[in-house]
């Protein structure tokens, strides 16, 4: 039997039972758009992640001081970063571009009658950089302002907003537990990033922030910016042999610190996300299994029904390959359509879920390949044992089928 032919008997049999085919393709449509809109929804949780980590500067290292052990037990952070310690970073260990020192805490912040407590950063400039911030207005604190301790602040835009409403802060004095600064400028807003929301903070200078706001002589944390070509873990490596020599740690000694990359961070995370997204994709792909057993249960009864219409084109010279053909084909026809209006369908329901949830989504087109190839797989394997089973009808005991 010619291809075309039986592409033309598979199509009829499909429409003469509307109704039944119909609920068999809903079946592989609401398959397919599960696994595409959960893959999309899983795809958008990676991607925002990524991205609010990304945006925190790129190529970090991040030393903080470690637990201080007492009796067996923890008993708070050692202080042990020094000033002298982030210089002898900068000037000794091969592959850093910049190196910030990092001290802070939550301070109350007032202007005029408005006040609000935020986190007071101190640093230097270099910490704008690499943690990508830009001033919106004004400009950002200088290597000067630092050393001679200036009283200068750059507010984050919701502590802006907060103290200033729509009035433009720059130039005002503001007090910092009770100590005037003078806003110099203010951050283009980075988003709140969940644990930490960096539009509400000031930044000033680590030296005023050390000897006025905090009275410490350790720093918070150490942050470092490898070169494009350096290797992280080479200048990890080399950063904590320096520590180790510097804090005259012994060699059978745990580090006095933790050095935490943002390299394998972001793996990690990565790798969080795509479980998830895995898991998010299984759990939709279960309503495409039980879309093709509806297939399957739909054929077996067509070949039920059609016992005796096969008896007889076997009588006239069908094989049991046009048989066979026959009715796969109307399985994958239903599986087909079905994919291409899951596709349809999963789309639209990702979309609809970004828009009316807080949930990114992304849709990709690996994803929708995957669905496609999944719904096509779905019927031709749930639609081989109706159509083996029509193939092998004998065709006398076809003709006598009532």
């Amino acid at each position: 039997m010619l291809f075309w032919t039986i592409i033309k008997v598979a199509l009829k049999g499909l429409l003469a039972n509307k109704l039944r085919s119909f609920l068999a393709v809903l079946g592989i449509v609401i398959g397919v758009g599960a696994v595409i809109s959960m893959l999309a929804v899983g795809a958008g949780a990676q991607h925002q992640v990524l991205a609010r980590m990304t945006a925190m500067g790129t190529n970090l290292l991040i030393v903080r001081p470690g637990n201080r052990p007492f009796a067996g037990v923890v008993s708070g952070t050692q202080q042990n970063l020094k000033e002298e310690d982030a210089l002898a970073i900068t000037s000794s260990v091969p592959g850093v571009f910049m190196v910030a020192p990092v001290v802070g805490g939550m301070a109350q912040i007032k202007y005029m009658g408005s006040n609000t407590r935020c986190q007071v950063t101190g640093t230097t400039p270099t910490y704008l950089e690499m943690r990508n911030f830009e001033v919106a207005r004004g400009r950002p604190f200088t290597d000067a302002e630092v050393e001679r301790a200036v009283r200068v602040a750059i507010l984050g835009p919701v502590t802006a907003e907060n103290l200033f409403g729509n009035d433009d802060p720059v130039g005002e004095t503001i007090k910092i537990k009770g100590i005037n600064f003078q806003v110099i400028g203010v951050l283009k807003p980075k988003g709140d990033q969940g644990w930490f929301n960096p539009d509400d903070q000031a930044i000033v200078p680590y030296t005023v922030a050390m000897k006025q706001l905090f009275g410490l002589d350790y720093l918070r944390e150490i942050d470092i910016q490898c070169a494009d070509l350096a290797s992280l873990s080479d200048v990890q490596t080399a950063t904590t042999e320096l520590l180790r020599t510097r804090h005259r740690i012994m060699d059978e000694a745990q580090d006095d610190f933790h050095i935490f990359n943002q390299a394998e961070m972001i793996e990690t995370v990565s790798s969080v996300s795509r479980t998830f997204t895995i898991l998010l994709g299984s759990i939709a792909g279960i309503s495409l299994l039980v879309g093709g057993i509806g297939i399957m249960n739909i054929m077996l009864v067509a070949v039920t029904e059609r016992t005796r219409e096969i008896g007889v084109r076997k009588a006239i010279g069908a094989k049991d390959r046009d048989i066979l053909g026959q009715f796969l084909v109307e399985a994958v026809v239903m599986s087909g359509i079905g994919g291409l209006l899951g596709v349809g369908a999963g789309i639209g329901a990702a979309r609809i879920i970004e828009r009316a949830t807080e949930y990114a989504t992304r849709i990709e087109p690996l994803s929708v390949l995957v669905a496609l190839a999944f719904s096509a797989s779905v019927g031709i394997f749930f639609g081989f044992y109706p159509a083996s089973r029509a193939a092998r009808l004998d065709p006398i005991e076809a003709l006598r089928y009532e």
